[in-house]
């Protein structure tokens, strides 16, 4: 029962995070460290897998392969989570919320593999 709740939850939670990517482009832009090629296009292209792995993630079939995907990507943004809090602490702005973020990331993961 708790596991099917689970997976309602992070599918919900994926699929709205990567159509933020594309309701509200500029918060990604603003946070994507400089040294990232084509931020628009790799802004859309995180928008497009989160989607896939939250709808991926939703079936039993897929839910392993997803999970996975899921971990990986999570770490391959970790980068942009660490300028975020750089960035914040620059401006003086917001700096709880993204340090919290940092080993946010951390659990997001352990939620992830909890359905491989």
């Amino acid at each position: 029962m708790i596991q099917s709740i689970s997976v309602y939850i992070i599918s919900a939670f994926y699929i709205f995070a990567g159509v933020s990517h594309f309701h509200s482009p500029k918060f990604f832009l603003k946070i994507m460290p400089k040294w990232v090629p084509f931020p628009k296009v790799v802004n859309l292209l995180v928008g497009v897998i989160e989607i896939l792995l939250g709808v991926a993630i939703y079936f039993e079939e897929t839910r392993t392969l997803a999970a996975w995907g899921i971990i990986v990507l999570l770490i391959a943004v970790f980068p942009a989570n660490i300028y975020h809090y750089q960035q914040a602490r620059q401006k003086g702005r917001q700096i709880a919320i993204t340090l919290i973020r940092l080993p946010l990331q951390l659990l997001l993961i352990y939620w992830a593999y909890t359905f491989v």
